[in-house]
């Protein structure tokens, strides 16, 4: 793998796990929200290959792939029934149905996906390191 395609593999893996951040941090700040539905993330593995010309150059680079998101999905299963028969938008046996939101399971989340961007972040820090050497050696 060259410098360049290392580079853009884990800056598609920067960008992808912002992403996965900015919806773990809305789904904490909605988790009391009536009607809010937790959301996720999906991701897709991505080619490479930033020209036709890349594929016919090298087969080394064959299997490197980078990330993206591809969609950002509401979870389907149903929220937490809640007793409040003050509530506005309480059902005629007092319940409201709030969000599936588990704040420990988003943490959990949050954490991952903070250790996923430091990965990637030291990669880049990695790869610039090893070229300013390399141009070193040159001199």
């Amino acid at each position: 793998m060259d410098f360049f395609s290392s580079m853009r593999v884990s800056a598609s893996g920067l960008d992808a796990q912002m992403k996965r951040q900015n919806t773990v941090s809305s789904n904490i700040a909605n988790a009391e929200t009536v009607g809010y539905k937790r959301k996720d993330p999906e991701f897709q593995a991505t080619a490479d290959r930033e020209s036709f010309g890349e594929i016919l150059d090298t087969k080394l680079d064959e299997g490197v792939q980078g990330v993206q998101v591809t969609a950002i999905r509401e979870d389907e299963r149903p929220g937490r029934m809640v007793y409040n028969p003050s509530h506005p938008q309480a059902d005629e046996n007092g319940m409201v149905e709030m969000p599936n939101v588990n704040p420990v399971q988003e943490m959990a989340n949050m954490i991952s996906a903070q250790r996923s961007y430091e990965a990637n972040a030291t990669a880049i820090a990695s790869a610039t390191q090893m070229a300013n050497k390399a141009l070193e050696l040159g001199r």
